[in-house]
């Protein structure tokens, strides 16, 4: 959901990258949690230039705002709710088989990525490299959760624009 970053003034804020839609409904799914079971309850949030400034329960000076960062936070699954059609949490494709549609099995789905230019998808074969695709319906057209794959089309080439 988000990860701490550097601690803001003496009393205890941090700053708070948020991965939600809008950064500050991270709030909404206070307490947020930590790989180790810590639990965080954010009591205040306000809005900076790409990270949100939080207030956390229970940490009250830049010494402990300090312990906090790089802190990745999360929350239960089931808390989520629903996804629309054609929506996907970035979990739940996370270890699909990614194949084909001839069948032929490409490898496990590792990472998704957006890097400005549209969403990617990481491919960890059996053996060798990993290959990144596009992450766009005409790359991969069916994602089955419930069969726990999606199948790949990779592109035959890529085609280069002109040099301006």
């Amino acid at each position: 959901m988000g990860i701490f970053g550097a601690a803001v003034g003496l009393k205890g804020e941090l700053r708070l990258k948020s991965y939600t839609q809008d950064p500050a409904a991270i709030a909404d799914y206070s307490p947020l949690l930590a790989r180790d079971g810590r639990s965080f309850e954010i009591t205040d949030l306000r809005e900076a230039n790409e990270v949100v400034i939080v207030r956390v329960k229970g940490v009250t000076s830049r010494t402990e705002a300090e312990r906090l960062t790089n802190t990745e936070l999360f929350v239960a699954r089931d808390r989520l709710g629903e996804t629309e059609e054609d929506e996907f949490f970035h979990a739940d494709l996370i270890g699909l088989s990614a194949e084909t549609s001839s069948g032929e099995v490409l490898g496990r789905v590792v990472a998704l990525y957006d890097f400005g230019a549209g969403d990617m998808v990481e491919i960890r074969p059996a053996a060798g490299p990993v290959r990144v695709f596009p992450f766009t319906r005409a790359v991969v057209p069916v994602i089955d959760i419930a069969g726990g794959r999606l199948v790949i089309e990779p592109p035959n080439e890529i085609e280069a624009g002109e040099p301006e």
